[in-house]
């Protein structure tokens, strides 16, 4: 049996795909959830939540600290706690630092959201990093997630932070880049351009809190986005050097 805490659109996400195989428990401040027919989803108290085999915490990562504090004397002893933030160094630290040492914990980032996966979790990709936890149980687990049909990327913390500080925290702030300059569609575009809207698609439904995070929580993100920033204004001042015509 499961426990979510937390259910926002990820984790309403979480419940509806993980209950199709178990009895899943939300902790949630709604007093009703949407009503799914034929899944096994239910509202409960956080110390029922807290019983479960495995607690998946589905909240922003600016209160996942707090979380981790309310929830650490609710666990059950021989529970896995498993977290789904887009960081990974600074959950796990804190997870190490504040989870009974009972507690298995695996760190994961579900590469994908809401929209992306609203149909189906083919394909997808999944980050799973090893923190405190058995062979065996992280077996099963992977095992059960690549016949969910998503794609496994075994890595480490360090390694995942790293490389999401390019792939998904300088997207976003491509995009929100983009949006803030205005960019929208045009009659007389390019397929070039298009693609480079479709940035846009990616971050219009995820909160500015969610941007915020990825780049505060993230050691390597300020890294990348000042690299990025220096290659841009090479290119400009490169470019502000060409005279308008060879008369000019």
């Amino acid at each position: 049996m499961i426990g979510i805490i937390g259910y926002g659109r990820f984790g309403e996400l979480a419940a509806r795909y993980l209950a199709e195989d178990a009895d899943v428990f939300v902790y949630t401040s709604r007093k009703k959830l949407p009503t799914v027919k034929g899944l096994r989803i239910r509202v409960a108290s956080l110390e029922t939540v807290c019983r479960q085999k495995i607690v998946i915490p589905t909240v922003p990562i600016s209160v996942f600290k707090d979380t981790l504090r309310r929830i650490a004397p609710l666990l059950n002893p021989e529970s896995l706690v498993i977290d789904v933030c887009s960081v990974k160094e600074q959950p796990v630290k804190w997870m190490e630092e504040l989870l009974p040492g009972s507690v298995s914990i695996l760190a994961t980032h579900p590469m994908f959201g809401p929209d992306s996966a609203a149909e189906s979790l083919e394909g997808m990709k999944i980050a799973l990093c090893k923190v405190r936890i058995d062979e065996e149980q992280y077996d099963q687990i992977r095992s059960y997630l690549v016949a969910k049909g998503l794609a496994v990327i075994d890595t480490t913390a360090e390694t995942h932070d790293r490389q999401i500080a390019v792939s998904l925290a300088l997207t976003h702030f491509i995009g929100r880049s983009l949006s803030s300059f205005g960019a929208e569609n045009l009659q007389i575009d390019t397929e070039g351009y298009k693609r480079l809207l479709h940035i846009l698609d990616v971050v219009e439904n995820d909160t500015w809190q969610l941007f915020v995070d990825m780049h505060r929580y993230n050691p390597y993100a300020r890294q990348a986005r000042d690299a990025f920033m220096e290659a841009m204004e090479q290119i400009n001042s490169e470019l502000k050097n060409f005279k308008l015509s060879p008369d000019d």
